[in-house]
């Protein structure tokens, strides 16, 4: 589902358009491999959530090039009527394997893998990357939110915040994939079907004549579920002292909430939150909860659990949204394998100065290496797709740039997973995408394949993404061939 009805064909680089004329008009429509991966992890994290696949299919299958468009880019002045005309004709007839949603990720192995004629595949690059770098860069920020938050619901609330409409709703939907209880975004609780969650603001209290009559006048229309804003004036001096007034009057008048509580969003939110939950306790009110908001983050919500902060859940709106300390995912989209005539994947590799940038080549899939004991992710192993593993065989993994790092893994100490799964098969949707809540559950099972070495916020251990023998060699071989230079 969009957030508006726009058709996202477009959506799209002009290069990959006067691309896609070159290859139509001067060499044949092969058959080609594409890796969507990304090189580093967002955020100084462990690892990284992937999410945005549901978003991606959706724009595969709406993928058509309107009367509309066409004259739009006739009207460039770039492109044949030839070309044209091959457009108004489109359809995306290739194959996509993709990691699903909510699953931990690593650098440099492929999120997505596209297997289409060139033309196709080149075309649908800029919209795949857009969507996926968008959400799974949100997804891993607030998997961080949520681990610092410690088992205390996080609640997404910025949505005024994020970089447009778009970026609202879909980075809501990312954050509740990652952990979120709930949202404030109207919008994305009625798409995806998630909790909304939201108090008032200081206007509120602001349009009464004291802060009392706005906090009676609040719990007389939500008795059931009334979070009072205590900040507006003074928190202990009037707010706090204000909200107990109303709530021995809620007790009095037998009133029984389903929930009680208040919210800080300025100040010193570690005093503050005990100093509150002291002046609650003694009033009889134990069961009211503390949330605190007010510019959050993982590293803030770390530091005020460290100084036993009284706060009982958290709305995180501006750091998460946009991931404010490391605003892109840096995932890229390459070329690994052009078909030949006799159905063969020719693998294709791009060399760089960077070691970084070295691409891996060839038609791969991803298997996660798991310990049989505990269940948690020893590494991840990139092959050739006819590659298959036997966890009962001894299994040797090391590193492929500091190759002397080795480990061998006894055979029947580990298990296999196979990473990649098929969503389009010839241009036919052959995957039904879970819910949101359904990948959220999904994605807490995921992070506790983590250890905690992996998962903690500072300096965490980085898990190895290793390749296969096979596939190594034959790496080697093409860096060795294209840096044969001849005088």
């Amino acid at each position: 589902m969009s957030v508006t009805s726009s058709n996202l064909t477009l959506l799209t680089d002009l290069y990959e358009l006067t691309m896609m004329q070159g290859y139509f008009e001067k060499q044949e429509n092969e058959m080609v491999v594409f890796d969507v991966f990304f090189r580093n992890n967002p955020c100084s994290s462990g690892y990284s959530i992937c999410a945005g696949l549901e978003q991606i299919i959706e724009y595969i299958k709406n993928l058509h090039f309107t009367y509309e468009d066409i004259e739009y880019l006739r009207g460039v002045g770039i492109f044949s009527e030839e070309f044209l005309a091959y457009l108004h004709g489109y359809r995306f007839s290739g194959s996509i394997y993709a990691i699903p949603e909510g699953s931990v990720v690593f650098p440099r192995e492929p999120l997505i893998k596209v297997i289409a004629p060139i033309m196709e595949a080149q075309l649908v690059e800029t919209a795949i990357l857009n969507i996926i770098n968008h959400q799974s860069l949100i997804a891993t920020k607030t998997a961080r939110i949520v681990f610092a938050a410690n088992g205390r619901g996080v609640m997404e609330f910025g949505l005024r915040r994020a970089q447009g409409p778009d970026a609202g709703v879909y980075g809501a939907r990312a954050a509740m994939i990652a952990g979120c209880v709930g949202t404030s975004n109207v919008l994305a609780g009625k798409m995806f079907d998630v909790p909304v969650m939201g108090t008032h603001a200081h206007s509120w209290i602001m349009s009464f004549p004291d802060e009392y009559t706005a906090f009676k006048a609040y719990a007389d229309m939500y008795p059931t579920a009334c979070t009072l804003l205590v900040d507006t004036y003074d928190t202990l001096k009037s707010g706090v002292p204000n909200a107990i007034r109303v709530f021995d009057e809620m007790k009095a008048n037998n009133v029984t909430p389903r929930k009680l509580g208040i919210r800080l969003d300025s100040g010193d939110l570690a005093y503050l939150s005990k100093k509150a939950r002291k002046m609650l306790d003694e009033a009889g009110h134990t069961d009211v909860s503390i949330c605190a908001s007010n510019d959050l983050d993982e590293y803030l919500i770390n530091d005020l659990n460290i100084q036993d902060a009284a706060i009982d859940s958290w709305g995180v709106g501006t750091h998460l949204i946009t991931s404010k300390d490391c605003p892109s995912f840096g995932g890229v989209y390459k070329l690994a394998a052009i078909q030949n005539k006799d159905g063969n994947f020719i693998p294709k590799i791009k060399i760089s100065e960077n070691t970084e940038k070295i691409t891996n080549p060839g038609n791969k899939t991803i298997y996660r290496i798991y310990e049989k004991e505990t269940g948690k992710v020893k590494a991840d192993l990139i092959c050739f797709a006819d590659e298959t593993l036997n966890p009962e065989e001894d299994l040797l993994l090391f590193d492929p740039i500091e190759t002397w790092k080795k480990t061998k893994l006894k055979g029947g100490t580990y298990t296999v997973r196979e990473m990649l799964v098929p969503v389009f098969i010839n241009g036919k949707c052959v995957y039904d995408s879970p819910s949101v809540k359904e990948i959220a559950a999904y994605c807490k099972e995921e992070k506790e394949t983590l250890w905690d070495e992996t998962k903690r916020l500072f300096y965490p251990h980085q898990v190895y993404v290793d390749l296969s023998d096979k596939l190594y060699k034959v790496k080697q071989d093409l860096l060795n061939r294209m840096n044969i230079i001849e005088e």
